[in-house]
């Protein structure tokens, strides 16, 4: 049923609802904006999510006992509601995010979605992230929708139909748009020493990001790169221009970008948008690794806050201060290491503070949240090298490890693993 306002749509949501947000850059904001008021009038919500945007409002004092942010990835409107304790922090691989609703073990009341207008069918699509939101809506017991006619509309599992809406509003507001990041000689020098890894025919999954960017800016000579992702953004759109990207040498949806969701410019939502070469999938799909290795030379590209001399990669904190969370990381890595011919990439930094800290360390920080095992880890990269881990001793690992640590480091960190490894590097 179509109503007039946010609000007058949220009215359905009673006392004790736990509420699926959809999220990315398809957060529907519009209705957040109008939650944070209808909230004081309820006890004891739950709002579960992935990275939102515009939804700062949320963490208001103000909420605290109407509403309680639960937060599966962690970003720049809930990190610091997560370390003060007035939000939680689930660490979770994304593809098990939907099994989770799907067999019950987590309660979904309502599901809150920004949505497409609808085709002369009345389907309406999910656009630009369908992650685990395709599992909400197939479980909730009431489902809540923003129509934005600036929402693209995708193809995939992106679909629903009016009739399995519960209340609908419909306000046309812009996309999140999401800046490409400075690139600088670090980065640059990095993406550099990614790019040297990746050969004609490779299936690639990426972050977003500077480092990201930095690489595919490398790739123009390759052949037949295809794409199997969990995100994409802009980057990747002057290899399909130039017809680098082809998916042809993929065994899995040969032919198609597949991935979850999608964050960038305008004119990424423009290319995306009723566009079939792009699929957008259910993540427990996507991020399956018996999907992923399914596909011949998957090279997956993640990056870190810190790694230790064993190998073990922290990305989702810093100490005990949650910083992002657990994503698609393993999954991917896993997956990249059953592909035939595939390799698991985590690149980062050298150093942090403007270059006061070294990101490679003897120990990881207390609390600091191990993403990829040291049993997983295959390549890891800095502006100052690359180190092949798989299958090496720990003095191996650490001699490699230091020898891409900025040159500042190395002799103290080569002081460092003697006294807390007893090894002699």
């Amino acid at each position: 049923m179509q109503v007039n306002s946010a609000e007058q749509a949220l009215s359905i949501i009673q006392d004790h609802d736990i509420i699926w947000c959809h999220s990315m850059a398809a957060t529907p904001y519009y209705l957040l904006q109008a939650l944070a008021k209808v909230a004081l009038q309820r006890q004891n919500l739950t709002l579960l999510q992935l990275h939102t945007e515009h939804s700062e409002m949320l963490s208001d004092t103000a909420l605290q006992g109407h509403l309680r942010q639960r937060c599966f990835f962690v970003g720049g409107s809930t990190r610091a509601a997560v370390n003060c304790g007035s939000a939680d922090y689930v660490p979770i691989f994304l593809s098990e995010i939907p099994k989770l609703f799907r067999s019950g073990e987590q309660q979904l009341d309502v599901a809150l979605i920004q949505v497409s207008k609808p085709d002369h069918h009345g389907f309406c699509s999910l656009g630009v992230s369908v992650e685990a939101t395709r599992a909400a809506l197939q479980m909730a017991k009431k489902v809540i929708a923003w129509v934005n006619p600036l929402m693209p509309r995708t193809h995939g599992d992106s679909f629903i139909h009016l009739s399995q809406i519960d209340r609908y509003v419909e306000y046309s507001s812009p996309m999140p748009l999401h800046k490409a990041a400075k690139q600088d000689a670090v980065t640059q020098q990095i993406g550099r020493h990614v790019a040297s890894l990746i050969r004609d025919g490779d299936c690639l999954q990426m972050g977003i990001g500077a480092i990201p960017d930095a690489t595919l800016g490398c790739l123009g000579d390759r052949k037949n790169l295809g794409v199997h992702t969990e995100m994409f953004s802009d980057g990747v759109l002057p290899l399909i221009e130039q017809g680098v990207i082809t998916n042809q040498n993929k065994r899995k949806h040969r032919g198609k970008i597949v991935t979850t969701f999608a964050m960038g410019s305008q004119k990424l939502y423009d290319f995306i948008d009723d566009n079939p070469l792009v699929a957008f999938l259910d993540v427990e799909y996507t991020n399956d690794t018996a999907v992923i290795r399914q596909n011949p030379q998957v090279v997956s590209i993640n990056s870190a806050l810190q790694v230790d001399l064993s190998g073990q990669v922290c990305a989702d904190s810093l100490g005990t201060k949650i910083y992002s969370g657990v994503g698609g990381q393993m999954d991917f890595v896993r997956g990249a290491a059953l592909s035939e011919g595939g390799r698991a990439i985590i690149a980062l930094p050298a150093t942090a503070a403007g270059g006061t800290v070294s990101r490679i360390s003897s120990l990881l920080n207390p609390g600091a949240g191990v993403v990829t095992t040291r049993a997983h880890v295959h390549y890891i990269v800095t502006e100052y090298g690359i180190a092949n881990l798989k299958a090496r001793s720990l003095t191996e690992r650490a001699r490699a490890l230091i020898d891409i640590a900025a040159p500042q480091f190395q002799a103290s960190l080569s002081e460092q693993v003697w006294q807390d490894w007893g090894l002699n590097v």
